[in-house]
């Protein structure tokens, strides 16, 4: 610092020579001590850092922490409701979660029952159309056995008599002797019969 007080004292034309504000500073200050270290400052510096203190704290107390206290209560009975609400709405969400499983319960159950009454009527429509069916083919079978039975009985009696006239062109042609056509039905009647 002294360098800097030289060397404007050197800057300076001869005749001006005046004090300048650092030397005046520092002879005011008396000696170059921090203004709040001087023993002379300490009780005005008490006084007003109580005074400061107290300014602050009326501040504080009386406006700023009230401000804080109500908007910290208005934030926690937010989240209060909040979480009465969230909590409320789980519920809710919970009964209709049950609700929705009871319906889907219930209407699982019609299906299954629906699902076995068309099964039922589908038997039942089945067996009935297989019995008509059976019946119709039962009754075609017996027509079926009665004209088998009708061309049976024909071809029997066409054999029988295709037989005989046979039987007596061959006893015919052994023999030369001409036999009856009844005469051979009647024998072939006795062969039959035993």
């Amino acid at each position: 610092m002294a360098n800097i007080v030289l060397a404007a004292e050197e800057a300076a034309p001869h005749g001006a020579r005046e004090p300048s504000a650092t030397q005046t500073s520092v002879e005011h200050h008396g000696g170059g001590e921090f203004p709040p270290f001087q023993t002379e400052n300490f009780v005005p510096q008490l006084v007003w850092l109580a005074l400061t203190f107290g300014v602050l704290y009326i501040l504080m107390s009386r406006i700023a922490l009230p401000r804080i206290g109500s908007i910290l209560h208005d934030r926690e009975s937010r989240i209060e409701s909040d979480l009465f609400a969230s909590r409320e709405l789980q519920a809710k969400a919970q009964e209709a979660a049950a609700a929705h499983d009871e319906t889907l319960r219930v209407t699982k159950a019609q299906a299954q029952d629906i699902g076995r009454a068309a099964q039922q009527q589908s038997a039942s429509e089945t067996a009935s159309r297989r019995a008509s069916e059976e019946a119709a083919f039962a009754e075609k079978v017996a027509a079926a056995e009665a004209q088998i039975l009708a061309a049976k009985s024909e071809a029997l009696s066409n054999v029988e008599a295709i037989a005989t006239e046979a039987a007596g062109a061959i006893l015919e042609k052994l023999t030369g002797a001409r036999v009856a056509a009844e005469t051979l039905q009647g024998e072939f009647r006795n062969i039959k019969a035993s």
